[in-house]
């Protein structure tokens, strides 16, 4: 469908956008870098966080999950109140709420309180992200133009979320963990500032009035869902509370779909959704961030706690995956009108699925290197990725229905985050924790095996399932001294079994999400 020029409620609004589409470009970048690179930054930091705030790997999951949870909830209805109130207006409040929630991050003195205000800075990303493309496409109204500044933001977001463990790594081991937070306090007020002499403001002719009753179920549908995977393994995935939440979460799913297929002004056209060239996209979006995006959470974990080096250290040797899609991400925006989607979007997503396989088969003896290849191949993919989806979604609506069209794309790429990282972490738990157990059931010390005993074991297998690495030789009683080695051993092997795990998993996943991208695509072709 052939994209039609924007519509706005007041002609001065239109001509100032003519006259500064580049400003407005270039806030609308700046706002989208801070947003993914506040997604993947974070990585860098759980390490520090961890030892900072005595966090379990739960809580480590929500510093992450917190932050994704409201933006998959309310990115939707965030593009529906910019439609109906201002795209410029809504930015403003969204960069607003996010850089004072940024300065509340640095400031919080437990994981809670970092988690309930990583909360806060979601919403204020929601309504960042619900307005950034359709604001792009109203500045640029002639569609070649218009497809270059897409690229251009499709490969911003790419390099932000690309460099975030490079920049939260160099940040955390110069100033702190604290400053990864700081730093989208001045960022923050120079957009705000650039809003609001640059921008203009947009509206849809159309727009119409939010879907609060949606919101509300999709919430209620991913929270306690999310909350049963992260806790599904302390709390036994057979117990009632488990079993409670994945009810409630399945329920509040199918009213969702219930409720948009009646309503009169739903928050997502699930009759686009479920058309396959567009569920293909969505499907795309949440598979790779649910997988490699996801896995570089607990890869941060690994080079950190269990190979020691710091943070920024960390951040460089993630380089290979950062450099393969600010290389990827450019001629793939420029070229991909030349390269259709039904064979770009599975190609990019088999190239995740092959990256992360390659970077399987980590042992005790594993060092970083191990996981070069499979960062570049999967870094490559992960950056054509994220240009294709945010290009492809506006082809299948006109400029009043673009909102809602990048919010759906935007919103399967955050629950894709969310249940990647729960999903992963569960996984990354159970793998360290019976690996761990099997290793202190029979610890080899000298030429004797002892039996470690339950309450030491148990301490050991805790801290190691949440991520702990070789840091849970800090609490071992002098009275273990001599089985140190033998310790080290054990968290190295369990941490990289776990890893390994989370690899294997996130590899088989979006092969067969690359499968059905495929099969989706050909069916869509032959339905137009």
């Amino acid at each position: 469908m052939a994209i039609t020029g924007p519509t706005t409620d007041a002609p001065a609004a239109s001509e100032a956008t003519t006259r500064h589409p580049t400003a407005t470009l270039v806030t609308v970048c700046i706002g989208m870098f801070m947003l993914m690179l506040d997604m993947t930054i974070v990585a860098a930091a759980l390490a520090n966080i961890q030892t900072s705030l005595d966090a379990s790997l739960s809580g480590l999951q929500w510093v992450v999950d917190a932050y994704t949870l409201p933006v998959a909830a309310l990115l939707l209805t965030a593009a529906t109140l910019g439609d109906r109130i201002g795209r410029r207006r809504l930015y403003i409040a969204g960069m607003t709420v996010f850089t004072l929630a940024s300065l509340g991050c640095a400031l919080a003195g437990s994981v809670a309180v970092l988690n309930a205000v990583r909360a806060v800075q979601g919403v204020g990303a929601a309504l960042l992200f619900g307005v950034s493309l359709p604001l792009v496409a109203a500045a640029f109204p002639e569609p070649t133009k218009r497809a270059k500044a897409i690229g251009v933001y499709g490969a911003v977001m790419a390099a932000a979320t690309a460099a975030g463990p490079l920049v939260g790594g160099a940040l955390v081991t110069a100033f702190g963990w604290e400053w990864i937070f700081l730093i989208n306090v001045p960022i923050g007020i120079g957009a705000i500032a650039l809003a609001c002499r640059y921008v203009a403001e947009s509206r849809s002719a159309t727009a119409q009035p939010a879907d609060w009753i949606g919101t509300g179920l999709l919430t209620l549908g991913l929270f306690p869902g999310v909350l049963a995977l992260i806790q599904g393994n302390d709390w036994g995935w057979s117990s009632p509370r488990v079993l409670a939440l994945g009810a409630v979460s399945v329920l509040s799913s199918v009213a969702f779909v219930i409720h948009e297929l009646r309503a009169r002004f739903p928050m997502l056209d699930v009759r686009l959704v479920v058309r396959p060239a567009f569920a293909a996209n969505a499907l795309a979006a949440a598979a790779s961030a649910g997988t490699l995006v996801a896995a570089t959470n607990f890869l941060a974990l690994y080079f950190i706690n269990t190979l020691g080096h710091d943070p920024f250290q960390a951040g460089l040797r993630a380089l290979p995956l950062t450099l393969a899609g600010l290389l990827v991400a450019p001629p793939v925006a420029v070229l991909q009108h030349r390269w259709p989607a039904r064979w770009s979007l599975p190609i990019s997503l088999a190239a995740v699925a092959i990256g992360l396989w390659l970077c399987t088969g980590s042992d005790a003896g594993t060092t970083w290197t191990h996981f070069v290849a499979g960062s570049i191949v999967g870094g490559g993919g992960l950056g054509a990725l994220t240009v294709i989806a945010s290009q492809t979604a506006l082809t299948f609506v006109s400029d009043d229905r673009a909102g809602m069209a990048t919010g759906a794309v935007s919103t399967a790429r955050q629950i894709g985050t969310v249940i990647g990282v729960a999903g992963l972490g569960a996984v990354f738990s159970h793998a360290v924790a019976t690996e761990a157990r099997a290793g202190l059931a029979h610890l080899p010390v000298g030429s004797m095996t002892v039996n470690v005993p339950a309450p030491q074991a148990q301490a050991v297998t805790d801290g190691l399932a949440a991520g702990g690495g070789l840091r849970i030789l800090e609490f071992v009683p002098e009275q273990f001294a001599a089985a140190t080695p033998a310790l080290s051993t054990l968290a190295r092997g369990a941490s990289a079994h776990g890893l390994d795990a989370v690899m294997a998993t996130g590899s088989t996943v979006a092969a067969v999400a690359a499968a059905a991208v495929f099969v989706l695509c050909r069916i869509g072709r032959r339905s137009r």
